[in-house]
């Protein structure tokens, strides 16, 4: 082994990874550290990837030369497009996947990339310089230093992670697994502020036991698309687009009064009821008591049940997340329609572990007191593989990019929900698990899934992480779809052709020629559905790949908003062009509010538009500021 690398890793979760894979992509020497090999990128909670929000997520990070859609598709079991009923600013991809074949993928794709190298070990304590202001490597439990020039700490729920079920409590930072000690009481002593958070995870179940005739069947989409940008990831489709292998069907249960009656029998024995977790928990991921507490005027609640493989029958069931006594939750399962006779191959259980409120970080990810110091994943706040995952690549990127003496790279709230996400995080702090929703985001609209690669490979690009071959097929994406934009502006619809085509949905007959692109506007009009019935578009289309399509469809059809919303991006975007300096002194602007000089001179915001995000600030203290600034 060496003992000086450009860059360490602390922990081989969702971050870990992702943050491993982006530094030595770019060229770093990583050391990735793990205490147990067996289980880099475990995924400790449901065997899924995506959903709303967080599938936007996973293609921003695939678009940004990352491995967690190439991943996610090679263990898919199954894959669907959430929140199609909706507009294109709302659908979310999200696979089903293979638990154990998912960290297969994983570990076997980290060790097919140049410059990782693997460490099982425990991280005792970080090596810091005398003054405690630089990191300079780390300690391992066997007692062993590695030296580097940054260190990216991915701890999970590891830091004095606390597992608790009913009145059990048990070190660890998963079943099965020790907590990590020692770290948290080191960085407060650096003078970092630390916190306590928990989660859940529900039982699971001997697939074998259940009764699925008693349960809705949710099978997969019919037309499968995936998450990653580059071809021969899904073991769905082959390359010309067909259908190669039947997906696993997922099925959907539901609670019902006996089942909250008997829950309610074990909740003196709760360690939230009785107070022995301390630590919020994440609101919209409740422990099924907290469901039956909160909503009491609910009869039931919906599960999902979740295969977690191909070859197991393992069974997770998303929804019922539980820290109960294991006979409460026993009883408590064989009440659920399809449950009667059910086997539990484990029980939920609670984890309370220690976290870093994340305002004690920059843009970067880099810690502000300690320089080269980067926290991503669960030690900021956040919960989801997806948010850990992003967080971990963009750490890695900025560590690379700073030990190399280069710009930083730091998404923009306009340009990518990773960018919403740290940019929430820094500015705004976190006391409860942070999770991504489309909602978060004011532009929802220039943020899809499907253009991540148009907004973010080009950044990437000219970082050096995304390859020429990802450049290469953005830069045919869009040439194509921009020809077939001009084509629908430039070229007229015969009525004689298309009226057979819009009397079928149910809309007006054409009575002279107009533009393609008037035709498109129109509700339910779809440029493939055109295409069939119009000779010359048919033609125009005829080599096309149905993304390109879609892309040039939703360009097309919501043009008007979104210039828009670029424009309201422009605008709000010129405040971040305002640099302050690192040291300036807010408590010297005597105009400003009490509260604005606090929170600024505790946050260090390093732009007009970070300092405005935070919350409590009013308008007319940026005006202050703007104008103490310009002077």
């Amino acid at each position: 082994m060496q003992s000086q690398y450009d860059i360490i890793v602390v922990g081989a979760g969702h971050a870990g990874c992702e943050a491993a894979a982006a530094a030595a992509n770019m060229g770093s020497k990583v050391l990735l550290l793990t205490m147990n090999m067996q289980t880099i990128a475990q995924m400790s909670c449901n065997p899924a990837m995506g959903g709303i929000a967080k599938g936007q997520i996973v293609r921003e990070i695939d678009a940004l030369g990352g491995y967690s859609g190439i991943v996610s598709d090679k263990s898919a079991i199954q894959f669907r497009m959430l929140n199609r009923s909706k507009g294109p600013a709302m659908w979310s991809p999200r696979t089903q996947n293979d638990r154990m074949l998912f960290a297969q993928t994983w570990r076997e794709m980290l060790e097919q990339t140049p410059n990782v190298d693997f460490w099982q070990d425990m991280c005792r304590e970080l090596i810091v310089s005398k003054d405690g202001k630089r990191v300079e490597g780390v300690v391992t439990g066997m007692g062993l230093e590695f030296k580097a020039k940054a260190v990216v700490l991915t701890n999970g729920t590891f830091l004095n992670g606390l597992i608790h079920l009913g009145e059990k409590q048990i070190g660890g930072g998963r079943s099965g697994e020790s907590a990590s000690y020692g770290i948290t009481e080191q960085l407060v002593k650096l003078g970092f502020e630390n916190g306590r958070m928990k989660t859940g995870t529900p039982p699971r179940i001997d697939g074998r036991s259940l009764d699925y005739s008693k349960m809705e069947e949710q099978e997969g989409d019919v037309a499968i698309d995936k998450f990653s940008y580059l071809d021969n990831t899904s073991p769905f489709i082959s390359n010309d687009g067909r259908p190669v292998k039947k997906q696993v069907p997922c099925h959907i249960t539901y609670t019902n009064q006996d089942v909250h009656d008997i829950l309610r029998t074990g909740f003196e024995k709760s360690p939230m009821y009785s107070g022995r977790i301390q630590g919020l928990g994440p609101r919209y991921c409740p422990s099924i008591e907290d469901k039956i507490t909160r909503f009491s005027e609910r009869d039931r609640h919906q599960l999902f049940v979740e295969p977690e493989g191909w070859d197991t029958v393992e069974i997770y069931v998303n929804g019922f997340s539980t820290s109960l006594p294991v006979d409460v939750q026993q009883k408590a399962l064989k009440l659920i329609p399809g449950f009667e006779n059910a086997k539990m191959f484990r029980p939920g259980y609670a984890i309370e572990y220690d976290y870093f409120p994340p305002t004690q970080l920059q843009l970067t990810l880099e810690t502000k007191l300690v320089e080269g110091l980067y926290f991503a994943g669960q030690i900021n706040g956040t919960t989801g593989y997806e948010e850990a995952a992003c967080q971990g690549q963009m750490a890695g990127i900025n560590a690379h990019l700073k030990i190399n003496e280069k710009d930083p790279l730091i998404l923009k709230r306009h340009e990518a929900y990773i960018g919403v996400l740290i940019d929430d995080l820094v500015t705004k702090g976190t006391d409860e698990p942070y999770r991504m929703f489309t909602s978060r985001s004011e532009y929802r609209l220039l943020l899809r899934q499907d253009n991540a690669d148009v907004r973010l490979t080009p950044l990437s690009h000219s970082i050096g992480l995304a390859s020429d071959e990802r450049m290469n097929r953005v830069s045919d994406k869009i040439k194509n779809y921009e020809n077939l934009i001009k084509y629908f502006k430039n070229t007229s619809a015969e009525p004689e052709e298309t009226n057979a085509y819009l009397e079928s949905i149910i809309s007006a007959p054409l009575t002279q020629k107009i533009r393609y692109f008037n035709v498109l506007s129109r509700p339910d009009v779809s440029i493939i559905d055109l295409a069939k019935h119009c000779t010359d578009l048919k033609n125009t289309v005829a080599n096309m790949d149905a993304d390109t399509m879609m892309q040039a469809e939703i360009l097309m059809k919501y043009e008007g908003y979104i210039e828009r919303e670029k424009e309201n991006a422009e605008k709000v975007a010129k405040l971040d062009n305002y640099k302050i300096k690192p040291d300036f002194d807010f408590k010297a602007v005597p105009s400003l509010s009490l509260e604005a000089r606090d929170k600024w001179t505790k946050l260090r915001p390093t732009t007009i538009g970070q300092a405005s995000r935070i919350s409590g600030i009013n308008p007319a203290d940026i005006s202050v500021l703007l104008v103490h600034l310009g002077r």
